[in-house]
């Protein structure tokens, strides 16, 4: 059973946080009092989808994965599960998902088909391109739209800001990601952001974290939030700074701390969204 919630990352939730607050910050600001279904629907679905993300992954590294110093553990790299298991997991996974899908209008039905084709992509692109990060970006945006489709059927302009601004905060995280991996990628042949960056890493980040805040802070104008809500983008830009801190030497265990600390961002950003 263990072996199964490793699979499905169930045990490790920051990913299903930081997929899960951009898309409560669309919920909030789509809406200001979203129906519980909603909130429902989506926290679950972000839990579901993010699972078999990562099933897909796994069954893709599952030859990379014991080369890795950070994955070597994983349950198809060691032989804990066959890849008939993880087959059949995410084939659940996505049954699942699709129950949850037809309790939402046939708008999200369109956009969820697009998430999904993203989502089964992306474990695949490190082996042809070195935006492995861009393509997660776009996977983990596609609950932005959704959720506008859910609520109002329209796609306003904060709509396409938030997916702006969470486009450049995942390929910023998961660059600091995968520079923990950098060196055992390179000896493998896996690509990344952070390979094809290089020295240039900590400045690319910087740049993409400055453009989310930007946007972010233009969709605090557009929907005349409070001072609350910047000080929020202010408590975030202090963390990124942070993060720029334990990222300056490029040591793994930092970047992987400056990667985790991503989900207080988030997490700050959505109570200020809450609260307004």
């Amino acid at each position: 059973m263990l072996a199964y919630l490793q699979l499905m990352r169930l045990d490790r939730p920051i990913g299903t946080l930081l997929l899960l607050w951009p898309t409560f910050w669309a919920i909030w600001l789509a809406t200001r009092y979203p129906p519980v279904y909603i909130i429902v629907v989506f926290t679950l679905g972000v839990l579901v989808m993010r699972s078999a993300g990562c099933v897909v992954n796994d069954y893709a590294d599952r030859n990379f994965d014991g080369h890795v110093d950070r994955t070597q553990n994983r349950p198809l790299a060691r032989g804990a599960l066959t890849e008939k298991n993880a087959l059949w997991t995410l084939l659940i996974l996505l049954v699942v998902a699709l129950g949850l899908l037809l309790i939402l209008n046939k708008l999200s039905w369109l956009i969820a088909c697009l998430a999904l084709l993203t989502a089964m992509v992306y474990p695949f692109m490190k082996r042809y391109t070195h935006f492995p990060q861009v393509i997660l970006g776009i996977a983990f945006s596609w609950s932005i739209p959704m959720a506008y489709a859910a609520t109002i059927e329209q796609f306003p302009l904060t709509c396409w800001l938030l997916c702006i601004a969470n486009i450049c905060w995942t390929v910023a995280y998961d660059t600091e990601y995968a520079m923990v991996d950098r060196n055992d990628d390179i000896k493998i042949g896996i690509k990344s952001t952070a390979i094809l960056f290089g020295k240039y890493d900590k400045l690319i980040i910087g740049i993409l974290q400055t453009i989310m805040l930007i946007s972010l802070f233009i969709i605090g104008k557009v929907n005349q939030l409070s001072f609350l809500y910047y000080l929020s983008l202010l408590l975030a830009l202090l963390l990124f700074i942070y993060q720029q801190w334990l990222i300056k030497d490029r040591d793994r265990t930092n970047c992987f701390k400056a990667f985790m600390n991503n989900n207080y961002i988030g997490l700050f950003i959505f109570i200020a969204i809450f609260i307004e």
